[in-house]
């Protein structure tokens, strides 16, 4: 098991204007996002409305995946609340040689960190062969890791408890562990995160940020001047001003339509939100690239 470390996109989903899942398009794009800079991605997080796309089209892209010319680069995200649907996608998954998992606590119900060291411990001893990247984001799910659970479940399980995603900022600062991977789920954390030890980051601009973020990640490790951090920090922060999915997909869709599809609740920026996105975008020399076939 080698330490999983760089600069990752939590992919996006592309969706048919039926609203079921385009997998051929999909996987082009998260293999697009890696030719671009990215050194892997997220599929069905978050950003990839993961929570809202039925289980039998994730397994159609799954089957799908294994021929993708990156297929060793891609983390799963299992994106359900039941603990036996996440077991079995895993399954599906592992059965077609995906070993690294993306996995966020359920969302709704309130719960302790013991709560959640169960949680995980019935997933780990149902598929004691996966690799497991928690996923702590509190806005979503309404649970936020403590030091304490994190530190539990790595002593508990060492080879399989591998790294978090901290999208809620209070772990990647102090959380000091051998062999595990720390990543923020901000660019505007990659930089400082680099410098504390962290590992890269996994986020959703890295969608249309990967170049950048990539760069700011290899003149790092190459002891060069940061030329670019700022423009990446602002761009992060143009999105941020707007939901994060519904800014990309409106951003995407200016060179593809298919991009305006996403599922009910969530929705793409109104017509003067999307304008002042691409503008705002534009003040700071980031322009939309056509999108190149993969």
């Amino acid at each position: 098991m080698s330490l999983l470390k760089g600069i990752y996109s939590a992919s996006m989903s592309v969706l048919n204007d039926n609203l079921t899942l385009n997998v051929i398009k999909t996987i082009k794009h998260a293999e697009r996002v890696i030719d671009e800079g990215c050194h892997g991605a997220a599929i069905f997080g978050s950003t990839g409305q993961a929570q809202l796309i039925p289980i039998s089209e994730k397994i159609e892209l799954l089957n799908h995946l294994t021929k993708s010319k990156h297929k060793e680069r891609f983390i799963i995200g299992t994106g359900l609340n039941s603990l036996g649907e996440t077991i079995s996608l895993m399954r599906v998954a592992r059965s077609l040689n995906f070993s690294k998992f993306l996995i966020m606590p359920p969302a709704f119900y309130k719960f302790k960190d013991e709560d959640v060291i169960n949680f995980y411990s019935k997933i780990v001893e149902a598929t004691p062969e996966s690799e497991i990247i928690l996923y702590n984001f509190e806005k979503l799910c309404g649970y936020k890791f403590s030091i304490k659970c994190v530190q539990e479940l790595v002593k508990k399980f060492p080879k399989q408890i591998v790294g978090i995603k901290d999208s809620s900022y209070n772990l990647f600062e102090n959380l000091k562990l051998d062999n595990f991977s720390i990543f923020p789920g901000s660019e505007t954390k990659l930089l400082k995160g680099l410098e504390l030890g962290c590992s890269g980051i996994i986020t959703a601009t890295c969608n249309v940020t990967s170049t950048l973020a990539r760069k700011v990640y290899d003149d790092f490790f190459d002891k060069k001047d940061q030329t670019v951090n700022q423009k990446l920090c602002d761009v992060r922060n143009a999105f941020e001003k707007y939901n994060l999915i519904s800014g990309l997909h409106a951003y995407y869709s200016k060179v593809d339509p298919i991009y305006k599809n996403v599922l009910p609740p969530l929705s793409i920026l109104n017509s003067n939100e999307e304008k002042e996105l691409i503008d705002n975008l534009e003040k700071l020399n980031f322009f939309i690239k056509p999108i190149r076939a993969a």
